[in-house]
């Protein structure tokens, strides 16, 4: 397989030397070929696939678009109606859906330990049972921003999001029921979406990448309860970053590989190569998505998760503004003030959220309900998004997709005749859209600065229609 002047030299020819046929072709397939656009739906709040939609094969909510639309000017979009994802990425949810399959119905605690931007961890959400405690961690702080951003739209405000090193936390031994990794690679699958993944491609970064995977899995397996299940993917496809990362964990610990129905039989999907473990190999050319790698270990033994004894816990502070907004967020919800916000998680995840306090930084520690600002509370966007919403709670005025847009860049939207004064959520198409302040004459856009948007003046567009 010689190289090819447009690829990193070296790039083809190692994936030659592992003799695999998998890989015939491909320098063909990054270099001439686009790549295919596709979404996940969010059943949560109510999305669905449009009628006669190309489905993703081992991902029941994701699609395939023809082209790519301007998603920007999609009120949808910014709804957490759906998300861009790529297709071979979606297969890792099938992986967190066999391992909730095996534990049976209970509430799961969840790590995604690299999760940024997000895309693998709002599917696990869509998999996990009821009552599961999730936790999302990213290392970039500039990344975590996005993670954030994203798991709100989506409507899971309440997520545990964390910033720290994977590879050095400590302190959490046998805490969790399952941790995704996506670990971080050398990126060789996205090639052909990222001139940057071109650009930084050498044989030194694939031995860096390995090293610093097989330290971020040896401490996550110690995070793992007896009997707890890990799933490792990479958008990768050298084998020292794969194979030979799962074959350490199955040498040094006695993890044992476990196969994923879902993908057995999808076509296009390619098994392990040089290796006896159960594995799943995702090609451009052979698959319509970019390149990924995805495996499933159990840790040997079964017992249930540890919880930490929290050194120092102290009680929520309390605050007479609190009560007045308990009624703006469904029932289970524990609220306290934190600061200049009033938040919550469900009660039962409160203790188990300080417990990974005391080993992980937390940037946001459950749903924020809203602002409080002197004797006033302002409601949060992340209130309007979530899927705790009590929408009772406010009067509610419906807009098109063009008023909807004028809202997003953060201009003055004109309310429907009567709509009462107060905190008003706007909806598009029957779901949530942000809150404004109706002031009679005028109303105040509430909707956050960081996330409006930059280009004024377009038509909308509609994805799911």
């Amino acid at each position: 397989m010689p190289d090819n002047p447009m690829l990193p030299d070296g790039f083809l020819a190692m994936l030659a030397d592992t003799g695999s046929p998998l890989f015939d072709g491909l320098g063909d397939t990054l270099l001439s070929t686009a790549p295919q656009v596709a979404v996940r739906v969010n059943p949560a709040k109510g999305a669905a696939l449009p009628a006669g939609a190309d489905r993703v094969e081992w991902s029941p909510d994701g699609f395939y678009l023809v082209g790519r639309p301007g998603f920007t000017f999609d009120p949808a979009l910014h709804q957490g109606l759906y998300y861009v994802q790529d297709a071979s990425s979606m297969a890792v949810t099938q992986a967190v859906a066999e391992a909730v399959r095996a534990c049976g119905g209970r509430p799961l605690r969840y790590l995604d330990a690299c999760a940024a931007p997000g895309g693998k961890t709002l599917g696990a959400l869509g998999c996990l049972p009821a009552g599961s405690f999730v936790v999302a961690n990213e290392y970039s702080r500039r990344r975590v921003d996005v993670l954030t951003e994203n798991l709100v739209k989506w409507g899971a405000g309440h997520t545990v999001v964390t910033s720290c090193d994977a590879s050095s936390i400590r302190g959490l031994d046998g805490f969790f029921d399952i941790i995704g990794a996506d670990v971080p690679c050398s990126g060789e699958g996205m090639m052909r979406k990222e001139p940057e993944a071109v650009a930084q491609w050498s044989p030194g970064l694939v031995a860096e990448c390995a090293s610093l995977q097989r330290s971020i899995v040896a401490c996550l397996w110690r995070m793992l309860r007896p009997g707890g299940w890990l799933v490792y993917s990479t958008c990768t496809f050298n084998l020292d970053e794969n194979e030979r990362v799962v074959d350490y964990l199955v040498s040094e610990f006695a993890a044992e590989t476990v196969a994923v129905p879902a993908l057995d039989n999808a076509a296009g999907v390619a098994g392990g190569i040089g290796t006896s473990a159960r594995c799943y190999r995702f090609v451009p050319g052979r698959v319509r998505g970019e390149g990924q790698f995805v495996a499933l270990l159990r840790k040997p033994g079964d017992g249930p998760a540890a919880t930490p004894r929290v050194r120092g816990r102290r009680s929520a502070a309390k605050s007479s503004l609190s009560p007045i907004c308990a009624g703006w967020v469904d029932g289970g919800f524990e609220l306290w003030t934190d600061g200049d916000s009033v938040r919550a998680l469900p009660a039962a995840h409160r203790g188990l959220a300080g417990a990974v306090g005391e080993s992980m930084h937390i940037v946001s520690g459950g749903l924020e309900v809203a602002a409080v600002k002197g004797r006033d509370l302002v409601p949060s966007q992340a209130l309007a998004m979530s899927t705790a919403l009590c929408r009772d709670a406010f009067a509610c005025a419906e807009v098109d997709a063009a008023t909807a847009l004028r809202y997003l860049e953060r201009n003055a939207v004109v309310l429907p005749e009567g709509t009462p004064r107060g905190y008003v959520l706007l909806t598009c198409g029957g779901s949530p859209l942000g809150f404004v302040k109706n002031l009679g004459n005028r109303s105040n856009n509430l909707y956050p600065a960081s996330w409006r948007i930059l280009s004024p003046g377009r038509a909308p567009v509609s994805v799911l229609r």
